[in-house]
C-alpha cells in the first residue's frame, strides 16, 4: 500500500475558507461509502424506533390506518404469537386490536443488530414490553409482561427505509395475558416458525 501524498494547501495567503485540500479518489470513494453506511444504519434504527413508539402510541387519538405508510412496505409480512399480517392493508387494524386488549402498554427496544447490503437490511432487535390491564389502576399489579426478540428484513424505498418482514420470537413472558387471548402458558411456551 503507497501512502497518500501530503494535503495540499496553496500559498495564497488568504483566509482558510480559500485552503483546498486534495484527495486520492479512492480515499473520497471509501469515505462516502463508510458515510452511506452511517447514514442507512441511523435511518434503520430511527425506522425501528418509530414502530417501537407507534406500539405504544398509533392509537392515541382513535383508530389511525395511515401510520403503518410510515413504516411498513405494501407487501410486509408481520408475524406474532398472536397472529399474522400480511400485506399492509390490515397492519393498523390488526395493531389496534391487540392493543386495545390492554389499557395501556410500555414497549422498550434495544441491541439493534443491522446487517445492511445495498437496499435491503437484515436487522435484531431485542423488546421488552409491559402490558397494563384495564382492570388495574395507576399502580398496576397485574402486568402481562413479554421479553424477545425480532429478525426482520427492511428495504429501500423512495421513501425511506421501511420493513418488509417482522418476525418476534417470545423468550419469556410473565402475567396473565390478553384477555380476551390466549392461555399465557401456551404464549410463553410457543416459538414462530424458524
Amino acid at each position: 500500500m503507497t501512502a497518500s501524498p501530503p494535503l495540499e494547501r496553496p500559498a495564497t495567503g488568504h483566509a482558510a475558507d480559500t485552503d483546498t485540500l486534495t484527495v486520492p479518489r479512492a480515499e473520497l470513494d471509501a469515505l462516502r461509502a463508510q458515510v452511506r453506511v452511517l447514514a442507512d444504519r441511523a435511518a434503520i434504527a430511527e425506522l425501528i424506533d418509530r414502530y417501537i413508539t407507534l406500539l405504544d402510541t398509533q392509537d392515541d387519538h382513535g383508530f389511525d390506518d395511515t401510520w403503518p405508510h410510515t413504516v411498513f412496505t405494501d407487501d410486509c409480512r408481520l408475524e406474532f404469537p398472536v397472529g399474522t399480517v400480511e400485506g399492509i392493508r390490515d397492519v393498523a387494524a390488526f395493531h389496534f386490536d391487540r392493543k386495545s386488549r390492554f389499557n395501556r402498554t410500555h414497549h422498550l427496544a434495544a441491541n439493534y443488530s443491522v446487517q445492511a447490503d445495498g437496499d435491503t437490511a437484515l436487522l435484531r432487535i431485542h423488546l421488552v414490553a409491559s402490558h397494563i390491564h384495564h382492570d388495574d389502576g395507576p399502580d398496576p399489579g397485574g402486568r402481562f409482561d413479554i421479553g424477545g426478540y425480532s429478525r426482520a428484513q427492511a428495504v429501500r424505498t423512495p421513501d425511506g427505509w421501511r420493513l418488509h418482514r417482522w418476525r418476534f420470537h417470545l423468550m419469556f413472558s410473565d402475567g396473565t395475558g390478553p384477555r380476551p387471548g390466549p392461555d399465557p402458558r401456551a404464549l410463553r411456551t410457543s416459538r414462530p416458525r424458524p
